[in-house]
């Protein structure tokens, strides 16, 4: 009869194995110095007086513990040799050797919890490091044979193609050491397009943190019955049923990264899901601590202040992007779909505030038709509901290119930087963070927080700065930069891209606009090495075609071990 092995010890034999081969040398050490006393103690048994009482009988229960207990005392032994131990159980050595190879900023984005008891950002996924279809074994850590090809000689041809238009820049830096391994044109501004929201994440988490939250909320005013609904900034509060589950922290749970669809003019944001901050359990709150006050009707309005200048973009009333405002649900969408271009709503508050009206009604809770409003100081604040972590936004808005996110966070960082709530102030803001960090602003020129604007002007220099920034161990709280990449083969904007190679290897941003194609990531090469890369063009002819010409450059770095 075959006794099929449990699950928990499959799970577990590939860890026990590693911890038995590292403690074998020093059991075998033990069991040689006590050999002979073993070997004495036997001698001295075997020459037993005849005379002496002969031992009791011992009882098959006494053999058992007695067992036991040795070998309770032999594994504390050699686990004492192997040691030291923490108190979860996992050698202090292995787990110091872990960190040291991980880096910082590990899977909670390397920042504690805002307050006590506040939710920490959900877990990052592992990297991906072997491409779809090619060998199984991981990706090899071994140096190149002596005599590769000079990475000057393998990109080149790649990137002087008709495809990449009538001018083009790049730049490819180990992500480790920072220093530079290849740039052609690396210092001339381009229009980078959707590659900005690199730029945008790194200026948001610099000057708000990985932990930071948006928060929308009700507010009574005192003595007057009077309802506000105020506008945190909050890019992912949602109005549909079911805004997702909760981590097991308690907190809001992580997006799904199984998204789909283009970019900027041809197709704005992919598909997500996951836990965001519900307009339904804020109407349900407030209703709840209204009913405790014995109010159940109400003036309503909402304030939508925390934001200025312009609400439209500058390219104009846009399937891409709805108009920015401190209130608005799932992005203004009229069609409830999560992804690709949509007609938007002309009055992002407005429309808000009206679908909070209606679930307050369904919750027993009469109110007058909205209007705006400003919150005064006094206001009670009733309930509230609040975004995941920055870190978390910050991941989505890269993973699906997500244009409205990245124009409320260059907003949220201009509040933060003192500079005012729109356009212009979240520009100059994000200017500002980036040269505060030290990066390489020659010729760069933002005019927005999404790369929609063609005004805008960035280096390939630059975005390698940006992405060995987001690397450094000293700055943990950078690291969503990276982790919100999307994945060749798997995640967001390159889930059809890389079927034919680099699949899961290479980690990039991309960028589409007419006659502009861009892409900005990471990659692992041969030799083992983490890569920092950039790719920009212009005067493309071809999207489609151009795209494919950036990939095979990009596929090409993650084969090469070129010196």
């Amino acid at each position: 009869m075959v006794v099929p092995e449990p699950r928990p010890w499959r799970a577990a034999g590939p860890q026990v194995e590693r911890i038995a081969n590292a403690v074998r040398p020093r059991l075998a050490r033990a069991v040689a110095a006590v050999q002979p006393r073993v070997a004495r103690l036997t001698r001295s048994l075997a020459f037993r007086s005849p005379h002496l009482p002969r031992p009791r009988a011992v009882r098959t229960w006494q053999y058992t513990a007695g067992a036991a207990t040795a070998g309770l005392a032999l594994a504390a032994g050699v686990v004492t040799a192997a040691g030291p131990w923490d108190a979860n159980g996992q050698r202090t050595a292995e787990r110091d050797r872990a960190i040291a190879l991980e880096r910082s900023g590990g899977a909670d984005h390397g920042g504690p919890a805002t307050s006590t008891g506040a939710p920490l950002p959900a877990p990052s996924a592992p990297p991906v490091l072997t491409a779809l279809g090619a060998a199984t074994d991981a990706v090899s850590t071994k140096k190149a044979a002596p005599g590769g090809k000079p990475l000057t000689d393998v990109l080149e041809p790649l990137l002087a193609v008709p495809e990449l238009g009538d001018g083009h820049a790049a730049a490819v830096v180990d992500l480790t050491t920072g220093k530079r391994l290849y740039g052609s044109d690396d210092g001339e501004a381009l229009t980078p397009a959707s590659t900005t929201k690199i730029a945008t994440a790194v200026a948001a988490l610099s000057a708000l943190g990985p932990d930071h939250r948006f928060t929308t909320r009700a507010a009574l005013e005192p003595g007057t019955g009077d309802l506000v609904l105020v506008g945190g900034g909050d890019p992912t509060l949602t109005a549909h049923k079911e805004a997702g589950g909760t981590s097991r922290d308690g907190g809001p749970s992580r997006a799904s990264e199984a998204e789909r669809g283009g970019e900027a003019e041809r197709g704005g944001e992919a598909e997500s899901g996951g836990s965001w901050a519900s307009l339904r359990q804020l109407a349900a709150d407030t209703a709840q601590a209204l009913t405790k006050r014995g109010i159940h009707k109400v003036t309503l309005s909402y304030d939508a202040t925390l934001f200025t200048g312009p609400a439209v973009h500058p390219i104009g009333v846009n399937d891409n992007l709805a108009p920015v405002s401190a209130l608005t649900t799932d992005e203004g969408r009229t069609d409830d779909s999560t992804s690709g271009p949509a007609p938007r709503v002309s009055d992002p508050a407005a429309d808000a505030a009206g679908k909070f009206a209606a679930f307050l009604k369904s919750a027993g809770i009469t109110t007058t038709p909205p209007g705006p409003a400003k919150a005064s100081t006094r206001a009670q604040t009733l309930a509230t509901v609040s975004s995941p972590p920055l870190s978390d936004v910050v991941e989505r808005m890269l993973t699906n290119s997500d244009n409205d996110i990245a124009e409320t966070l260059a907003r949220q960082t201009a509040l933060t930087s003192g500079q005012p709530g729109s356009f212009d102030g979240g520009a100059r803001a994000i200017s500002a963070r980036l040269t505060k960090l030290g990066l390489p602003m020659a010729g760069a020129s933002f005019h927005d927080g999404s790369g929609l604007d063609r005004a805008d002007r960035l280096t390939a220099d630059l975005l390698t700065g940006l992405l060995v920034t987001a690397g450094d161990p000293g700055r943990p709280g950078l690291r969503p930069v990276l982790t919100g990449l999307p994945i060749a083969g798997f995640t967001g904007t390159l889930t059809s891209r890389y079927s034919n190679g680099a699949a899961g290897v290479v980690r990039a941003k991309t960028g589409t606009l007419t006659g502009v194609n861009a892409l900005a990531g990471t990659v692992v090469d041969a030799d083992g090495r983490s890569l920092a890369f950039a790719f920009l063009a212009s005067g493309t002819t071809d999207p489609q075609e151009a795209q494919a010409a950036l990939d095979r450059a990009a596929t090409a770095l993650a084969g090469c071990g070129c010196g």
